[in-house]
Order: C-alpha cells, then structure tokens, then sequence
C-alpha cells in the first residue's frame, strides 16, 4: 500500500483552531488508513493508503478533519520521494539562513512563479520547485517581505514548514 504524507495548514495557531495528534491519527484511521505517524504537533501526518489520486486523499482528509474539528483543515498530500527532492532542491540552494518551505496544493503556472520569484530581494529570496516554494530569508521571519501569506496570495493554498523540520520529516519518513 502507497505511503503519503500530509501537511495541515493553520492548525494549532490559536484558541480556536486546535487539533491535538491523537486527534489526527483518530481522523486519518477513521479512514482505514494504517501505519498512521505524527511529528509535532503542527499537522505533519504520514500514513499509508490504498488511493493513489492526490485530489482523492486531500479530499477524503480535509472531510475527515473538518468531521473531527468542525473547521476547514486544508492539506497537502506529498510522496516520500516528493518530500525527498524538495529536500534536496534545498541543499542545492545552500542558504545557511533562515529556511521555509511552503507546500503548495496545486502546481503553479510559469507565469505567477516567475511573478512571485521577481519579488526577491538580498533579504528574502522565493524559488519554486514544483510544488515547493524555497523562501530563503534573512535574520526574521516576521519582518520579511516574502512569507507564506505572501506565496498564498500569489499562488494559492499553501502551508509553511522550517527546513529543519523538512529535513527531520525526510529522514524520520522518507528512508
């Protein structure tokens, strides 16, 4: 059986949008999907299940979350070996700074790639992979120009994740 990873985004963030691991994994094998693992409590979810169309396992865990929530959960749904070259897109770029990744849920156009990378500055450089956007930053996260907001207004749903936690999630999940 195929094995999946899922980023949830904007989980954990406040008062009302708490959703606890046990909770997660209760959601994900409510589906009768098995080998069900969380890492930190910030939406990072592997599991494996019989589907092979991303759309069909977003679709299928973004109905379970909000079942289990009562709020919209979006998520995005990687392979191992997605999450693998993302990690190695990263250490092609060879930033020692501040590292994100934004997982986006659809595949950008060429045309808002290049819009949203030529806002690139010296502080805060955007490279999109695929369906990765390298946000390479400077001292903060919180005064940079670009940040997941910024790449969700330019091209749609996306969550965020430091490469530290990238590069845990690649060794823990994607041997």
């Amino acid at each position: 059986m195929p094995t999946y990873l899922a980023f949830l985004r904007a989980i954990n963030l406040g008062a009302k949008r708490k959703f606890p691991k046990d909770r997660i994994v209760a959601a994900v094998e409510g589906l009768g999907w098995t080998d069900v693992r969380t890492h930190i409590n910030t939406g990072n979810v592997r599991f494996d299940c019989p589907l092979e169309s991303r759309a069909e396992i977003e679709a299928a865990l973004e109905e379970a979350f909000r079942a289990e929530t009562g709020f919209e959960v979006p998520t995005i749904v990687l392979t191992p070996a997605e999450l693998r070259e993302v990690a190695e897109q990263a250490a092609s770029y060879g930033h020692e700074g501040n590292h994100y990744v934004s997982f986006l849920k659809d595949e950008p156009s060429p045309d808002t790639v290049r819009a949203l990378e030529e806002r690139s500055t010296a502080d805060a450089v955007a490279r999109v992979g695929g369906r990765a956007v390298h946000l390479m930053l400077g001292e903060s996260y919180r005064g940079a120009s670009l940040t997941n907001a910024t790449v969700e207004k330019r091209l749609g749903v996306a969550t965020n994740r430091n490469l530290t936690v990238v590069r845990a999630l690649v060794e823990k999940w994607c041997s």
